[in-house]
């Protein structure tokens, strides 16, 4: 029951904060702000984050363990880099458009939150490459499973990068798709 409170008040201020940062922009948002809107003090707010950024890392490590997850459920009799591309495209299936490109504004505004961004496509790549190499585990193929890794997590990244530059016009599968297509052709 305990632990139960707790990851709802921590789901509590994360969604506050991302909402805050969406409104007013990342810098504009202030801790008293989120811990306000949230009914939290601010003593409570440093119990669960040490700072709003972590409230955005958060949001971001979410999504790269999603990452691992859906590649390990993905079929192991298809080639690897189209392992990553289905999963990472039921993944995008469930993005809501208006926040996520949103918040990939927010990523985008603040130098230590671009730092933060790059850090995330980092992060998302050595998961991808785990998930794989626990698919695949023969040692034999650990270099070629890490450049799928980069090459699918480069491909995601400039999916991700045109949706967002052009506002959501396409859903993200599309631009996806696109990413991969290019990725397969230049091979």
């Amino acid at each position: 029951m305990r632990e139960r409170k707790r990851r709802e008040t921590l789901a509590r201020i994360a969604e506050t904060g991302l909402r805050l940062f969406m409104a007013n922009g990342y810098d504009n948002t202030t801790l008293d702000m989120i811990a306000e809107a949230a009914g939290i003090s601010r003593r409570t707010f440093f119990y669960y984050f040490k700072s709003k950024e972590e409230i955005i890392l958060a949001w971001q490590s979410n999504f790269t363990a999603l990452i691992r997850e859906a590649i390990l459920a993905q079929p192991s009799d298809l080639p690897p880099i189209e392992v990553v591309e289905n999963a990472l495209r039921q993944l995008v299936l469930g993005f809501d458009s208006k926040q996520s490109i949103a918040l990939d504004r927010v990523l985008r505004t603040n130098e230590t939150l671009r730092a933060a961004r790059n850090a995330k496509y980092i992060a998302q790549e050595q998961a991808v490459f785990e998930a794989l190499c626990e698919k695949w585990p023969q040692a034999k193929r650990r270099k070629s499973l890490r450049f799928v890794a980069m090459l699918s997590v480069g491909a995601f990244r400039l999916a991700i990068d045109a949706w967002s530059d052009e506002q959501g016009k396409r859903p993200p599968p599309q631009y996806l798709r696109e990413a991969f297509a290019s990725l397969h052709d230049a091979l």
